[in-house]
């Protein structure tokens, strides 16, 4: 054991060798501080930047920084006013000192001393920027040493301007807004760089207490220190303005609930953007992304009026709409519900609902492709159907309705009769049905039963407006989708959206057909014993569409396209309660045409085009054969070559139509256009 003689201890014990010592010591322990922050290199200015969403045209959408809004404006776009106001009140001493305000923490110091825990606060401005951004806001010595190596770091290697500026941008104001931009929109709705003094006073006053102070929780404490605040400006002779506080407009209630624009359309953004980066939706929101999507501005603009103009205000029913680019599966609108605000569960991507008549078009698909035509006859009568299990079902057409004679398919989907629907699933078998809904686009799951033909399986808006899109274009694999391209916040571009090479296994020419068929439900022409399920909307449109309607008790459909746009609209309640008012079941098909003739307005008009083997004739919907002069309906409907019909009608010779053999002239004649054609 060494001993060291008393005598050795006293020396170093002198009062001005241990000052020297302890001197010493605090000079090389800040000195290898200051080292160790120096070599640890600058701490980002923010560990979170906003993600920007851009629509087609590259105007921004809208922008996310976790599940708030906000944009990082520079210093010099806010006002003097709020400066100067937000240093008085936060750290007077801001531009004098390198991030620690001494007699302050001393102060501060000796109250925790004197109370055993940390119970006062003493932050500068560049403390308080170092805590928001990178710690937690426990009252911990731990925390604050962490604070105090943040806060040597920013002064090390940022300017006062710099430090002022991500405070402003990341200080919390209340009510979920963070940052100088988001709170002068919440509070003032204006710009930071247009506060006046007194506004300004009353939003720097918010952060020391933003549940103390805030105009909207408690107006007295908020008058009072915005008073207070308004007069140390005057003090240091930042205003000469009176030195009675000038009146401050808050914004309205409306004001500070407005909508984001697109809400649901965003929210379905930063969903695809988690996904497609595999991360999850904060992360996505806060990394400082371009995102640029799909979103046609003004069809979003026109789809959110139309539907605003079409279901009132003061009832519960809600609505689900989409619209698409069929070529591409492009969501270029997209509207969730009537009311943001209120409720933000997006009923065209999430909700599945009964689709009713709107899916017998992929009845009559599978119906084409296994020997039907657009001439095969069916008998529409009331029917009961003997199902193999030995039970029985017996479904109606709308109001009894029926033709009490045989029908083809023209009119039976134009008058949407639900005894040829359900007679053709049985004849082609319902599994066949359910396969081919699923390529079209369907994915939820089908129940191969006779009531399939007539949608009672739910799916969602979405999936529709897919599967449409697929009929309008030709049996192209397309999928829906909203991001374009995603560029980082270093300008490099991270992903592109790249359509999936996926070789169709539909039929072209007969999803042609089917286009074709569909857009009977507006041609007045085909009804009878009903009529064309499209005729009270048929006066608004101007240009050739192809759709379906569907009705359930609880819920109205209303899906179809122009060869450019595919639109599918669902209206009905969350609770699945009935619609018992008829114009309820009327309003998925006035937003519908309002929307599609809005969406087309100033453009071309344009055909379906048919595909090569598909060719165009004369018939008489109502016998199922070739027009002549002796019909009293004649009506332009294609055909898969080979599968048209072969007989001329002659309505005082039904049981004997004429063979091509004993056509008159003119008939001849006509056939020659019609091949010609």
């Amino acid at each position: 054991m060494i001993r060291i003689p008393i005598a050795s201890w006293q020396k170093w014990l002198r009062p001005k060798r241990l000052a020297a010592v302890i001197l010493g010591g605090v000079i090389t322990a800040i000195g290898g501080l200051l080292l160790i922050c120096y070599l640890m290199g600058p701490p980002p200015m923010t560990n979170k930047w906003s993600t920007t969403f851009y629509a087609n045209d590259s105007t921004i959408l809208g922008e996310q920084y976790g599940n708030t809004q906000k944009r990082w404006i520079a210093l010099d776009e806010v006002s003097p006013h709020l400066i100067h106001a937000t240093i008085l009140a936060e750290d007077k001493n801001f531009y004098k000192h390198h991030g620690f305000a001494w007699k302050r923490i001393f102060a501060a110091a000796l109250q925790d001393i004197k109370a055993g825990a940390k119970v006062e606060g003493a932050s500068t401005i560049t403390q308080q920027y170092a805590k928001n951004l990178y710690l937690t806001n426990d009252k911990t010595w731990a925390r604050k040493f962490k604070e105090a190596i943040y806060s040597i770091r920013l002064e090390m290697f940022y300017s006062k301007d710099e430090i002022l500026e991500g405070y402003l941008n990341t200080i919390y104001y209340g009510h979920g807004m963070y940052g100088i931009q988001a709170a002068s929109d919440y509070y003032m709705d204006k710009d930071p760089g247009s506060l006046t003094a007194a506004e300004a006073a009353l939003l720097a006053g918010i952060p020391k207490g933003p549940s103390y102070y805030s105009p909207f929780q408690n107006k007295e404490l908020a008058d009072e220190r915005q008073e207070y605040i308004y007069g140390l400006l005057q003090n240091e002779g930042y205003i000469t303005e009176p030195e009675s506080l000038p009146a401050v407009s808050l914004s309205t209630e409306q004001e500070r609930e407005t909508v984001r624009r697109a809400g649901y359309f965003q929210d379905y953004i930063t969903d695809e953007l988690a996904d497609v980066l595999e991360m999850d939706e904060d992360q996505a929101a806060t990394a400082g992304y371009h995102v640029y999507t799909t979103m046609d501005s003004d069809q979003q603009l026109k789809l959110e009026t139309q539907i605003a103009d079409t279901i009132p205000a003061d009832t519960e029913l809600q609505t689900g709409a989409i619209a698409i680019d069929p070529d591409t599966g492009a969501i270029t609108a997209m509207v969730g519900g009537t009311d943001y605000k209120a409720s933000t569960y997006n009923r065209a991507t999430t909700s599945k609902r009964m689709p009713g008549s709107a899916f017998k078009p992929f009845v009559y698909y599978t119906a084409l492709k296994n020997g039907f035509t657009p001439m095969t006859q069916l008998r529409s009568e009331e029917t009961t159907f003997e199902l193999p299990d030995g039970g029985e079902y017996a479904p109606g057409n709308f109001h009894g309705y029926y033709a009490n004679d045989e029908i083809t398919m023209v009119e039976a989907i134009a008058m949407s009769d639900n005894i040829y629907a359900v007679k053709t699933n049985l004849m082609v078998g319902a599994e066949k049905i359910a396969a081919d809904a699923k390529k079209l686009g369907i994915t939820s799951e089908l129940q191969a039963v006779p009531s399939l033909a007539l949608g009672t399986s739910p799916v969602s808006v979405e999936e529709m407006g897919v599967a449409y899109s697929r009929i309008a274009n030709g049996g192209k694999q397309v999928e829906s989708y909203t991001i374009e391209k995603i560029v980082d916040r270093n300008g490099r571009t991270i992903y592109t959206h790249k359509p999936q090479k996926i070789k169709s296994k539909l039929d072209k020419k007969r999803l042609f057909v089917l286009t074709d068929l569909m857009t009977g439900m507006f041609d007045d022409s085909l009804s009878s014993y009903m009529r064309v399920t499209g005729a009270s909307i048929k006066d608004q449109l101007s240009r050739p569409y192809a759709g379906k309607s569907g009705t359930t008790t609880t819920d109205s459909w209303m899906v179809g396209f122009s060869p450019d746009l595919v639109t599918a609209v669902w209206t009905g309640y969350d609770n699945n309660r009935s619609m018992e008012k008829v114009k309820e079941l009327a309003y998925s098909k006035e937003i519908w045409a309002g929307f599609m003739e809005a969406a087309h307005q100033g453009e071309p008009i344009k055909a379906f085009r048919p595909p090569a083997g598909v060719r165009g004739m004369f018939v008489d919907p109502d016998s199922g054969f070739l027009s002549t002069s002796y019909c009293e309906k004649r009506r332009f409907t294609y055909f898969v070559r080979g599968t048209e019909p072969k007989l001329y009608c002659r309505p005082d010779l039904d049981e004997f139509p004429l063979q091509p053999d004993q056509e008159e002239p003119m008939n001849r004649r006509k056939r020659w256009f019609d091949w010609l054609f």
